[in-house]
């Protein structure tokens, strides 16, 4: 069930309460002294345009069965991960602790700045390109987006950027069908 929009980091752990957690191995150290200063938005469904499926878990955990989808044979040993992810119903799972790099960006720049793994945030929301969001996702997203302001002052509005936006070409989620008027107002 989504929160009430009272969310909270854990400095020590780098853990988002109120979350499920399922920890991914697919993490790593953020270089010295960097700055977590972007967000970055990203869609996923497993299989692909299909929701709900538990599937995602079982790919930030390096657990997904290739023979179980056939779209899941090229995919099955990608090791990837995102920090959180929120589903069509507005509940936040965790993957990686914030301090932790996730792997989610993939080759990538920012305004001329390689590697955004290394100094960004990384949100799955469950979803396609084609398919609105749901109104749980948002009501959930903004207190999370707020609460990562909070704790990481640096990402101001203007540094919330697509999957899209950093890997143009290569990427196009989270696509037209995310409400990019309706996060940014309600920054």
């Amino acid at each position: 069930m989504p929160s009430s929009g009272r969310y909270s980091i854990d400095p020590a752990t780098g853990l988002l309460h109120p979350a499920r957690h399922c920890p991914s191995p697919n993490h790593g150290p953020r270089p010295p002294g960097c700055v977590v200063d972007l967000l970055v938005l990203h869609a996923i469904s497993l299989p692909p345009g299909e929701f709900g499926s538990g599937w995602i878990d079982e790919l930030f955990t390096n657990q997904l069965d290739p023979a179980a989808h056939p779209t899941f044979e090229s995919i099955a040993d990608l090791r990837v991960s995102a920090h959180l992810l929120i589903d069509r119903q507005g509940n936040v799972t965790q993957y990686v602790p914030f301090h932790r790099r996730a792997w989610h960006a993939g080759r990538s720049s920012f305004r001329g700045r390689p590697e955004c793994n290394d100094f960004s945030v990384g949100i799955e929301l469950e979803g396609d390109e084609r398919t609105p969001f749901t109104e749980a996702q948002y009501v959930t997203l903004l207190p999370v987006v707020q609460t990562l302001r909070a704790r990481y002052p640096a990402i101001k509005p203007d540094r919330i950027a697509g999957h899209s936006d950093i890997a143009p070409g290569r990427k196009t989620d989270p696509g037209p069908a995310f409400d990019w008027q309706r996060l940014l107002k309600a920054l």
